[in-house]
């Protein structure tokens, strides 16, 4: 019997990859421009890391985690998420004393949910984090930056920012106490999950699917009411910011997120395109997290972007472009006994030239090497015979143009080569 995936845990094949690095390539040069660096980090930490991180009331740490005790008796888990472990690393190592971050880090994540479209067991995240800066500038330009991505990637008409202010700890708790109090009252008319969540963590009530509970919500105390005046200052400040940067937001005030480390600015991008799953990047402050996991107090602000969601609004949207597909550049046939000979010319060729290049091996007539040259998505063949090795010179071949074989003495070869790929 073949022995098959783990359901949830997709493998990732040739023809997907190429949007996976197109995808990536894009949001690391963008990442450079702002001077974000990479960190990265294990796959598998303590399980209390993310009891005391996460929450050990959350969905995540109750029901998701893949944990399990290894042969030293420790609980591990496989990381739900990657803030978590950024965190956990740079404590340890001594990257946050008297200092200011700011940090990308990318990889699987592990969550055991009922797999569904955009929703996996195993799912991949892009994480911005930054450290030591506790303006309102550092979370305007997140926002900034994801904005510059959407343009980049032509998906920006897709997506709405959503964002809204959590405040201080002491005010969140205030405005809690005044939600439980207002939905006590309807308690027996919550639904199921909510009516658990009154007492672990109610705020995940307001952003609950239940069209029920939500029309309960439509007179329950407002969050924005129990702000401070330092709390509405720097979120008012992220707001002209954007608005001066020309980014479009809606401010929502039933946005909490699921973890229990948020404080302050909270946001995310939202599309239309992909049903239920649309939430494609969220995130916002954590200021009390790095004391929480025993380092001095720090504050900090970040982001995920998952990386399945973003590719299927791509997708969806028809925005990948023609040329991440192509993974070849030349095709190199070789006609006869001189494959050394071609792979000889195949390699002067990757020297000097920036270009993608597949030698044909295995042998094969020369009618099935160019419909193999064709399938290859190449726009040109190199065509090298025994006659060609006898001259010094190769067949160029045009196989998406409209335009005669020639023949070229392989001491040009680079020249003619490079006038060719720069038009």
């Amino acid at each position: 019997m073949k022995i098959q995936s783990i359901r949830g845990m997709n493998d990732l094949l040739p023809e997907q990859s190429a949007t996976w690095q197109y995808v990536e390539r894009t949001l690391a040069l963008i990442l450079a421009a702002y001077s974000y660096k990479e960190i990265r980090f294990p796959i598998l930490e303590k399980t209390d890391l993310f009891k005391r991180a996460v929450g050990e009331v959350t969905d995540i740490v109750e029901k998701e985690m893949y944990s399990f005790d290894d042969r030293n008796g420790d609980r591990l888990s496989l990381r739900p998420e990657g803030t978590a472990g950024c965190v956990r690393a740079c404590i340890e190592n001594g990257l946050l004393h008297n200092q200011t971050q700011r940090l990308w880090y990318t990889g699987p994540m592990f969550r055991h949910e009922r797999p569904q479209k955009g929703r996996l067991r195993q799912f991949h995240q892009i994480g911005v984090e930054a450290f030591g800066l506790a303006g309102p500038d550092i979370d305007a330009e997140l926002l900034l930056l994801t904005a510059r991505l959407w343009r980049e990637l032509n998906i920006e008409q897709a997506l709405e920012l959503q964002i809204n202010s959590l405040g201080t700890a002491e005010e969140r708790g205030a405005y809690r106490q005044a939600l439980v109090e207002y939905l006590g009252a309807y308690k027996n008319d919550l639904d199921e999950d909510s009516q658990r969540r009154l007492t672990s963590n109610p705020l995940r009530i307001l952003d609950s699917k239940n069209p029920d509970t939500q029309s309960l919500l439509k007179n329950a105390p407002v969050l924005s009411d129990y702000l401070g005046a330092e709390s509405k200052q720097h979120f008012d400040q992220i707001c002209t910011i954007l608005d001066n940067a020309g980014v479009s937001y809606v401010i929502n005030p039933k946005l909490v997120r699921g973890l229990d480390y948020y404080s302050q600015t909270v946001f995310e991008w939202v599309t239309t395109e992909l049903g239920a799953q649309g939430t494609i990047c969220a995130g916002g402050r954590f200021d009390s997290l790095v004391e929480l996991l025993g380092g001095n107090p720090c504050p900090a602000v970040g982001f995920a972007i998952g990386i399945e969601r973003l590719i299927m609004l791509l997708d969806e949207l028809a925005q990948v472009p023609d040329s991440v597909a192509q993974q070849v550049d030349l095709y190199l046939v070789a006609v006869g006994d001189v494959s050394h000979q071609a792979m000889q010319v195949a390699e002067q060729l990757r020297t000097e030239l920036n270009v993608r290049i597949e030698v044909h091996c295995g042998g094969g007539s020369f009618k099935s090497q160019i419909k193999k040259a064709d399938k290859s998505g190449a726009a040109v063949a190199i065509i090298l015979g025994e006659d060609e090795l006898s001259s010094n010179t190769v067949q160029v071949k045009f196989l998406r143009q409209e335009r005669p074989q020639e023949t070229v003495d392989q001491i040009n070869l680079v020249d003619f080569l490079t006038k060719k790929f720069e038009n």
